[in-house]
């Protein structure tokens, strides 16, 4: 136990050498007190848990934004917070919401061994830019999040040729035209970094930027760097989120508008977007935002599609209300006409957001995660609906290589894989 409670009093030392403090100032009982900010650990009077300056200091070190590479496997020990075996007390539960909301345990990576860079396989701190690198001032990236997940048949990449497809499309509008490399060959580096890693299941996360050159708004000069890294991931809102939902509000920033941003891009400019719409919410309590388009009607979260379930009919925000084209979001799209449920891509009105029988979101990190009430208003019976709960589970036994892959959608890599064993 890392986190042992003293009263209202000091911290312990090991809170101390893990880089927080519990806050005098504030009781624990288990769950969010009133007082809380909703940005559980800051630099507020009223955050349960302040943030120690050497906490600071270790994080700018090892490059992670609140605290050392060594916290990594302290946030997973943490009292309270609950590991993949662990059944989850409330206490637990509330206790890694505060964690998540303060973004100190989410995104941790754990570094591997080698990243792909333009054609060869490198050392993970090998992988450096220069600070003038184009891309660091303007935003000129495209990437992509692709899962491989560990199946009954061996590691498998989730659709792979539509994630290139979507990359170099993306690369193509922003006249990144030679890439110096074919899909294929990029497609074969994603199966190459995975494998040369070790590793069952992970996010991979090919990123194509402009380079180090000319450093005003003009890029066309500028070298085309192409990396592909990948790293364990666990679930993006969390494993409980998948089974009890989240908690999300509509936010006040609007998604980009038409003939502004290319919004079927999936480029690193759009995320500014993004940002605000996620910190917005979470400084509010909430998990996730969902946004607007600049006409008003319903565009997507941060970083998800979204879906609406009224009178037993499936709607999904069409293209054109600023949304990415997500492959997620298209596999479910196939999902559930093949099971029968009538499926319209049609605008959404604000409104219909709080009268819906059920929403959940899609993406490659959120996978199908319900949403159990927006701006605090409960969705339904405030629980993750059945057709949600139908459509997850048929996603999720594919994904797991559980049940038949009827759509195509896993390349797997080789039979190793702890699900086979």
């Amino acid at each position: 136990m890392l986190v042992q409670r003293r009263g209202r009093g000091g911290s312990t030392e090991l809170e101390r050498s893990a880089g927080w403090q519990l806050n005098p100032r504030l009781a624990w009982n288990g769950k969010r007190e009133s007082q809380d900010t909703g940005n559980g650990f800051s630099d507020s009077k009223n955050a349960l848990f302040r943030i120690s300056p050497l906490s600071r200091v270790a994080g700018r070190r090892h490059g992670y934004r609140r605290a050392g590479r060594e916290s990594a496997s302290t946030c997973n020990a943490l009292d309270g917070f609950p590991s993949d075996s662990d059944s989850g007390s409330p206490r637990s539960i509330a206790f890694s919401a505060i964690l998540r909301r303060a973004g100190l345990c989410r995104f941790m990576i754990t570094p591997t061994e080698k990243i792909w860079y333009n054609g060869n396989l490198i050392n993970w701190d090998d992988a450096k830019v220069h600070v003038l690198t184009h891309a660091l001032h303007y935003g000129t990236s495209v990437f992509e999040g692709i899962r491989c997940y560990d199946t009954s048949k061996g590691p498998a990449i989730f659709r792979l040729p539509e994630h290139m497809r979507r990359m170099f499309e993306s690369a193509k509008i922003y006249r990144m035209i030679d890439l110096g490399f074919s899909r294929e060959e990029v497609a074969q580096a994603c199966r190459e970094v995975t494998l040369v890693n070790g590793l069952s299941s992970c996010y991979i996360r090919p990123i194509v930027f402009r380079g180090f050159g000319d450093v005003g708004v003009r890029s066309l000069d500028n070298p085309i760097e192409l990396y592909v890294a990948c790293w364990e991931w666990g679930r993006y809102l969390g494993k409980e989120a998948l089974e009890q939902g989240v908690d999300v509000c509509v936010s006040s920033w609007t998604r980009i508008a038409p003939n502004t941003l290319p919004a079927i891009a999936k480029v690193a400019a759009n995320y500014m977007n993004s940002q605000l719409i996620l910190m917005e919410a979470n400084q509010h309590g909430y998990t996730e935002g969902i946004a607007l388009d600049a006409a008003g009607y319903v565009s997507e979260g941060s970083g998800e599609n979204i879906f609406l379930i009224r009178d037993g009919v499936i709607y999904t925000p069409p293209l054109g209300t600023s949304v990415l084209p997500g492959i997620t979001r298209d596999s479910v799209v196939q999902l559930a006409t093949s099971l029968g449920y009538e499926l319209r891509e049609q605008a959404i009105p604000r409104e219909w957001l709080y009268i819906a029988d059920e929403l959940f979101f899609t993406g490659t990190a959120a996978e199908v995660t319900p949403i159990r009430s927006v701006d605090r208003i409960e969705v339904g019976a405030g629980v993750r609906g059945p057709i949600t709960h139908h459509i997850q589970s048929e996603f999720l036994a594919i994904t797991a290589g559980t049940a038949d892959d009827r759509f195509g959608w896993l390349d797997v890599l080789d039979s190793r894989s702890s699900a086979a064993a």
